[in-house]
This record gives structure tokens, sequence and C-alpha cells, in this order.
């Protein structure tokens, strides 16, 4: 929920969050695809159309249809370095395409940024065809790919 729009945002508890995330997706809301290997969910992406996000960076048109944006990565600890995260971003690509995406949307870091690591590494996206249209802070990149 960190980048979805939730009064009280910071001071939300889990319960609260967990309930506003059940909310969307009951709505019929998109929020996002997991990762399952063996009967359990071991990843998690949250890929989107980006007006179900708040406010993503300074530059962003709130005009443009058909912009996806992919905001969050979860890959437990244990897990990490076994290329499931460059799994789900293949998976994140293709769902939103196929739901109707014109425009994908990332704000990757940098392997070395000590913050925002959960959306993702630069290259990447960089691997998949992403160009990058700018900056959304000091240390995410805005990157896009086009169908």
């Amino acid at each position: 929920m960190a980048w979805r729009h939730l009064e009280n945002r910071e001071h939300a508890s889990n319960y609260e969050r967990r309930r506003a995330m059940m909310a969307l997706i009951e709505a019929g809301t998109p929020v996002g695809i997991v990762a399952c290997a063996e009967g359990k969910t071991v990843g998690w992406c949250s890929v989107a159309p980006r007006e179900t996000y708040r406010k993503l960076s300074q530059e962003q048109d709130h005009s443009e249809a058909g912009v996806w944006s992919i905001v969050c990565f979860y890959v437990p600890r244990a897990s990490r370095g076994r290329g499931l995260a460059s799994a789900l971003l293949d998976a994140a690509i293709n769902h939103a395409f196929a739901k109707g995406a014109r425009t994908i949307e990332a704000y990757p870091v940098d392997q070395a940024s000590p913050s925002y690591r959960f959306m993702g590494f630069r290259d990447m996206f960089v691997a998949r065809g992403f160009h990058e249209i700018g900056m959304a802070g000091s240390r995410r990149h805005v990157m896009r790919l086009d169908r």
C-alpha cells in the first residue's frame, strides 16, 4: 500500500493496510501479481494502471491513457538471487500488455541505492527494453516500455 491512496498512510496499522488492499481487490481494482511455487506464494509485484496509485513522479502527465506502473517487488530474503524478481518483471510486463496497457512505467533504482530497493533495479528494466525518461527524486529512475 506504500504507493496507493490511503488516508493516514504514515500511521495506518498493518490491519488497516490489509483491509484497504482487500477493498481494492473486492472492487475489481488491479493490484498486482503473485509468484507461486509448490502451492505457496513466493513473491509479489505491484503492477496496475497508474491512476490507481498516488502521484509517482513530479513530471507525471495525468492526461495520458493506457499507462500501467510497476512500483514494488517482494521476494523473500531466502529466495533472492535466484531470478524470481526477473521472472516477476517478465510476468508483470505480459500481464499489463494483456490487460490493455500501451505503456509501462517503472521507478527502479541503481543497485547501490540505500533505499527504494523494493522498486527493482534499473539494469533489470534496461535488459527488457525500458528507456529512461527522467528521475523521481534523487534515486528513482522513471523508465518506460512502450508497446
